[in-house]
């Protein structure tokens, strides 16, 4: 039995005659997802013969493209060497710290250079058949390359691989059929008047899976911020927000963080030319308490503080920020306070680094609350996020202490660190009028996304995959 979309696609066309998907689409006026069916349905039949071509096909990423034009990271360094030896600080302060552990690992496999002491040497002089590999695959996409080329240039993201189908088939047999009218939908109308007796319906194979139905949905990224932010709030948490641009008086300074803190550095902070007015008791209090402790019973950390530094701008590096001056403003306790919101840093983009990316930040300020609390309640909120097993590992901040890091245990990863927390250091309260002891925790909501979501890259969770997206269930299972 032919359904009529095969009847009608082999009325069209003619035996012995191969066709594209495309070419039989034209002639016969029907869809081409129709004519993928109907020739599938008559290969099983025996009356079509379907050969597929598969192929790889290969397009150069922006970063490839640049390199078409301009030198390779190694071809850089390769030149510089050629002048004598160089330190590895002085070649990443001409070329960057990317840069220069890109063209470093990529000269040492080719034997190259040797390093020691963090110096390099030029050992002998190389050729790069990768910039001949990205012509060819630019001006070809399908240029037959050595597969450890593709793999190289692939790892280093100068290339992007694509496999791609052409479908063809051949009409073999065309049976003595003719395309009669077949009632697809029994209406009310054909039962009423009986005419359903003389009609020729439509069979229906109750086999063949139906049409998949991809409804709106929450992109599970957000699913899972949700989540966490309902957590406390039935926890009896406020949530806060806060500005993504912070004086780094309240980003560091406040936080008991010293002004020549490898933190603070330009490699690890996004700096803005701009500067904010700052005055008042809690800056001077702040001041001395860097220098020699002020009433802390600490000793400071000596030198001399810099307004100056503090009340420059800065794009926040961690919500932080916005906990401390909120308990600035609400000194008294009890407070609980947690806030979700981006944050920035000078980060390599990888599998799990991202130049801006999420944290959940909270708070409890309160004047009988010890470790063993902070600790609690952690495991509390991870249970109900669904990871069983948790620990903490002792940990350093310059703003807690105690301070640990929480992790978990996820089957195939093995313990996988999340965050930081640790009880505020009398540095940092005193100063700023806080009432009691305050445990805080700050952690990546990315990095809980990837587990739950059970990814390897960081990366996917912002990319445009809507195959990927709707490959996911809609709610937690």
């Amino acid at each position: 039995m032919l359904s009529p979309f095969e009847i009608k696609l082999l009325k069209s066309l003619e035996v012995g005659k191969e066709y594209t998907v495309e070419l039989a689409s034209e002639i016969s006026g029907m869809k081409k997802d129709a004519v993928l069916k109907a020739i599938y349905l008559l290969e099983e039949k025996g009356l079509v013969k379907v050969k597929e071509n598969v192929w790889k096909e290969f397009e150069l990423t922006d970063e490839g493209v640049k390199y078409l034009t301009e030198n390779l990271p190694e071809e850089n360094v390769l030149e510089v060497l050629k002048e004598g030896e160089k330190s590895i600080k002085e070649l990443e302060e001409k070329f960057g710290k990317d840069a220069v552990g890109i063209a470093l690992g990529n000269l040492r496999k080719k034997g190259a250079i040797e390093i020691e002491n963090g110096v390099v040497r030029l050992i002998k002089s190389v050729d790069f058949p990768e910039k001949n590999a990205l012509a060819k695959i630019y001006s070809t996409r399908t240029a037959e390359i050595d597969e450890k080329m593709v793999n190289e240039l692939k790892k280093r993201k100068l290339i992007r691989e694509e496999t791609l189908k052409e479908i063809k088939f051949t009409v073999i047999s065309k049976p003595d059929v003719e395309l009669g009218e077949k009632v697809a939908d029994i209406t009310p109308e054909l039962l009423i008047s009986g005419g359903w007796r003389d009609r020729d319906f439509l069979e229906y194979d109750v086999t063949i899976p139906s049409k998949e139905v991809f409804a709106a949905k929450v992109h599970p990224y957000e699913r899972i911020i949700r989540e966490c932010r309902k957590i406390f709030l039935e926890m009896g948490f406020t949530e806060i927000k806060g500005h993504y641009v912070q004086p780094a008086f309240w980003n560091f300074d406040a936080l008991f963080q010293p002004q020549d803190h490898p933190a603070r550095d330009m490699q690890d902070t996004f700096y803005l030319d701009r500067y904010v007015d700052l005055e008042g008791e809690i800056v001077e209090k702040v001041k001395l308490t860097h220098e020699n402790g002020w009433k802390t019973g600490s000793k400071g950390w000596g030198g001399s503080w810099s307004l100056e530094k503090a009340k420059q701008l800065v794009l926040r590096t961690h919500t932080t920020a916005i906990t401390i001056h909120y308990l600035a403003l609400n000194p008294e306790p009890p407070v609980k306070a947690f806030c979700i919101d981006r944050v920035y840093r000078r980060e390599s983009i990888d599998a799990t680094h991202l130049p801006e990316f999420d944290q959940l930040e909270g708070v409890v300020l309160d004047r009988d609350v010890g470790f063993a609390d902070l600790l609690g309640l952690l495991k509390e909120f991870f249970y109900k996020m669904g990871f069983e097993d948790v620990r903490f590992r002792p940990g350093y901040f310059p703003y807690t202490e105690p301070s640990v890091e929480p992790e978990v245990f996820v089957e195939g990863l093995g313990w996988v660190e999340l965050g930081g927390a640790g009880i505020f250091r009398k540095e940092v309260t005193e100063p700023l009028g806080i009432k009691g002891k305050v445990l805080a925790w700050g952690l990546g909501i990315g990095r809980l996304a990837m587990l739950r979501l059970g990814m390897k890259d960081l990366r996917r969770l912002y990319l445009p995959d809507i195959g990927w997206l709707r490959s996911l269930p809609a709610v937690k299972r």
